[in-house]
């Protein structure tokens, strides 16, 4: 994979069963399509994005970064966003025409508008997203749920790559984000982490957040993750669940306490899930 660069902006171990998901090695279901696309991850302190080889799913150049505008409002990102496909598009062939670009965006993300702002901007809720970034940028641009994307990065090139049924991402961090997929096909907008876990919020206890809010050991905070996980498996009974979030690097510290019927794994992607996941899906979309 290719370094970062940062650019100024011009503008102010697996537990579960021993039998595992059933795979088709040789692609995804619903395989990505080849060729490049620019995939662009929105987050509240940065704005990052990069060329995805969509063969591969690895970033073809360096991911630019720039920080988000603050206030991020709509039209102080949309620049941001132009800028950084700009300088993506100089080096591509023909200066990049037609290139689809995908977007990730931390909201409920409805046929291309934002139901809600998380980190962002308020100015966002019910807002057109696809519509102004394909104006702003001249290109084809799909905009996703920043936790989807990276559900379809691990689906198409990651730890769920080739997995028949019904796979489950759940990224820990400040929240819980979730992804389902089932044979590769998104379900989007589950919004999982807000489950209702012994009488609380899900994320509001189970999250890498409430672990370092409430000082937890590896050992304790597991048992609230597993009660996390086996309501979600009482729910949708996955075929595998794959734990996305920096605190995956460390999954050897907490998954191996899990006691799940479902096999669980970590997230292979990490940092550029995002990109690769909104890049493919602005490709597909294309089809």
């Amino acid at each position: 994979m290719a370094p970062e660069t940062s650019t100024a902006p011009t503008t102010t171990p697996t537990t579960g069963p021993t039998t595992g998901p059933t795979t088709a090695p040789d692609a995804a279901p619903g395989g990505a399509p080849a060729g490049t696309a620019i995939g662009i991850d929105i987050g509240g302190s940065g704005i990052k994005g990069a060329p995805v080889d969509l063969a591969t799913g690895e970033f073809s150049a360096e991911r630019i970064r720039i920080p988000t505008p603050q206030p991020s409002t709509p039209d102080a990102v949309s620049r941001v966003v132009k800028q950084i496909v700009d300088q993506i598009c100089a080096d591509l062939p023909d200066g990049g025409a037609g290139v689809p670009v995908g977007i990730t965006f931390p909201a409920v993300i409805q046929h291309g508008v934002a139901r809600t702002a998380a980190n962002v901007d308020k100015g966002w809720v019910d807002y057109d997203v696809a519509t102004l970034m394909t104006a702003v940028t001249g290109h084809p641009v799909h905009v996703v749920n920043d936790a989807d994307a990276a559900g379809v990065a691990e689906a198409r090139y990651g730890a769920a790559r080739g997995v028949k049924g019904v796979v489950v991402l759940a990224t820990l961090g400040t929240g819980i984000g979730t992804a389902v997929m089932v044979d590769g096909a998104l379900l989007p907008n589950t919004e999982l982490g807000h489950l209702e876990v012994d009488g609380h919020d899900a994320e509001t206890r189970a999250s890498d957040a409430a672990r370092e809010r409430d000082d937890l050991s590896w050992s304790h905070w597991a048992k609230r993750l597993n009660k996390y996980f086996s309501t979600l498996e009482a729910l949708l009974w996955p075929d595998l669940i794959v734990v996305g979030g920096g605190v995956s690097k460390k999954s050897e510290k907490f998954l191996p306490e899990l006691r799940l019927r479902t096999p669980i794994v970590p997230a292979q992607l990490l940092n550029s899930a995002g990109i690769v996941g909104a890049a493919v899906l602005a490709a597909e979309d294309r089809r």
